[in-house]
């Protein structure tokens, strides 16, 4: 494995495993070649304090090596050289798909273009458009790298994939809010998103059953580390309600509750996993 991919940026939270001790030696290269492809896109979209117009100005640069990439020309790269140069190599190993390369893209502009003026999503099918170009592409990668293509997995992976989307959103909530960035759907509360990710992933879960050997069961710890965190914020957005509603009681201000949005503004602490929940996790993954 060449030493600049082994040296990619890992310290990012993730929706995915990045070439794990659990990933097949032969495809390590190129799991890490996608993660540092989609890592450094990512970071163009929110690291540093570039404005926007530059952001998009540098995705559009990217986007344009990425091309370059996929037509075998990863030499003509001048910014992101390495990047494309282990990308097109793990294209040419594995004959990976152009299009959720070019979906990651746009959805990192969409972000930065949707950020810049502070828009809403008006519904779930807006954000569920965007979860579609911003993560369901990792999943369908690692399935073809694992040879399975069929119609059901493919659902299945996208289910998986939304959901950890979704679960990373409301995980994140305060920061996101700080940043000028909210993903709630203005015609929804942050209790029907957190029910509908576990949908989701739940919808999603039996894809631990269809893919082989030990990738599997890296999947089944996704699966179990999303819904701990679920299960978390679930608690967290009980216990926030209650506080409310004991507010508005004492206030006479119980209308302020009621409505979709009633808590569009509600902010949740971050939960992590513990060594404690891993123990948990370790053993639901053995009876999935």
């Amino acid at each position: 494995m060449p030493a600049a991919i082994q040296q990619a940026s890992v310290d990012h939270y993730e929706n995915f495993p990045v070439a794990s001790w659990l990933c097949p030696a032969r495809l390590r290269p190129a799991v890490v070649a996608i993660y540092h492809f989609a890592r450094t896109a990512d970071d163009l979209a929110d690291e540093g304090d570039a404005n926007a117009q530059q952001r998009l100005e540098d995705l559009s640069l990217y986007g344009a090596e990425l091309e370059l990439c996929l037509n075998g020309q990863a030499k003509q790269a001048r910014r992101w050289a390495q990047v494309f140069a282990n990308l097109q190599s793990a294209v040419r190993a594995f004959d990976l798909p152009a299009q959720p390369l070019r979906d990651l893209l746009s959805a990192f502009e969409q972000d930065v273009s949707y950020t810049s003026v502070g828009h809403r999503y008006r519904d779930r099918d807006e954000l569920m458009d965007y979860c579609r170009r911003s993560a369901n592409p990792v999943g369908r990668l690692m399935l073809h790298l694992y040879g399975v293509s069929d119609a059901q997995s493919l659902v299945q992976s996208d289910a998986i994939c939304s959901a950890l989307q979704l679960i990373n959103f409301w995980q994140d909530r305060t920061r996101d809010l700080e940043w000028g960035r909210d993903y709630l759907p203005q015609d929804s509360s942050l209790g029907a998103e957190l029910r509908f990710a576990r949908a989701l992933m739940s919808q999603g879960a039996p894809l631990v059953h269809r893919v082989p050997g030990r990738a599997g069961w890296e999947l089944r710890a996704m699966v179990q580390g999303g819904l701990c965190i679920l299960g978390k914020l679930d608690a967290l957005y009980a216990a926030e309600i209650a506080q409310l509603s004991k507010k508005a009681q004492a206030l006479q201000q119980r209308d302020a509750l009621h409505g979709n949005a009633n808590d569009a503004s509600l902010q949740l602490p971050r939960p992590v996993i513990t060594k404690w929940d891993m123990a948990g996790m370790a053993w639901k993954c053995l009876w999935m």
